[in-house]
């Protein structure tokens, strides 16, 4: 696959021509980043976006404790980091590479050079920045009002969209992180998490091995939703 074909995969560049991903590739900035990396910190100057051509990234911010709470763990062709385009703002987040992973950089100066003369290109990323802006709301929404059993489909199912891997019949979702972590995310107790997987497991929708979560009936987990 070329990076062309790469570009075209990322939702924020996918209803672009090829003329224009040419000039999205122009400007664009790869690389490796080995697992354990920390792309930037929590409170860094955000002078640029990203987006993941292989591996896998986790979104955390840290509380006054010291204790991290996990936001989002993204996976190919996801974008991060676009809170800061057109915002002279700090990083609000930590990045860490929980799975080698080759990144593609963009630096927000030379994106705005870029579309200062491409309303085409301007208009799609209005459109994705307000679609993200929309699931980050329902996300809070979801939070306050939902019970931690579909809070935590949802967020298996989001795992499953963005980070999972193609295992025979099944889907393996490889997770990093702890099920304090995974509690996080949902916004639960490690209590609440185990039970929730066991129940699910039970019901032979998923399988559970250590860190490795295995969707084994994806279709009747998205009828918990």
């Amino acid at each position: 696959m070329n990076s062309i074909d790469t570009l075209r995969k990322v939702p924020f560049f996918s209803k672009l021509d090829t003329k224009d991903l040419q000039k999205i590739l122009s400007i664009t900035i790869e690389k490796k980043f080995k697992k354990g990396s920390i792309i930037f910190m929590e409170g860094d100057k955000g002078n640029a976006f990203y987006f993941i051509k292989s591996g896998k990234v986790k979104i955390y911010k840290t509380s006054k404790e010291g204790k991290d709470l996990i936001l989002g763990i993204f996976g190919n062709g996801n974008v991060f980091a676009e809170v800061t385009i057109f915002n002279d703002i700090n990083y609000p987040a930590t990045a860490e590479v929980i799975e080698d992973a080759i990144i593609g950089i963009i630096r927000n100066e030379d994106l705005e050079k870029l579309i200062k003369n491409n309303s085409d290109m301007s208009l799609n990323l209005i459109k994705v920045l307000s679609k993200r802006l929309y699931k980050a709301q329902s996300k809070l929404k979801q939070i306050a009002l939902d019970n931690a059993f579909h809070r935590a489909v949802e967020v298996l199912i989001n795992l499953y969209e963005t980070s999972g891997n193609q295992n025979s019949e099944n889907f393996e979702i490889k997770l990093e992180i702890s099920r304090e972590e995974l509690g996080n995310m949902i916004g639960t107790s490690r209590e609440t998490v185990s039970r929730i997987l066991s129940n699910l497991k039970k019901d032979d929708i998923i399988d559970v091995s250590g860190r490795k979560i295995i969707i084994k009936n994806i279709e009747k987990l998205m009828n918990f939703k």
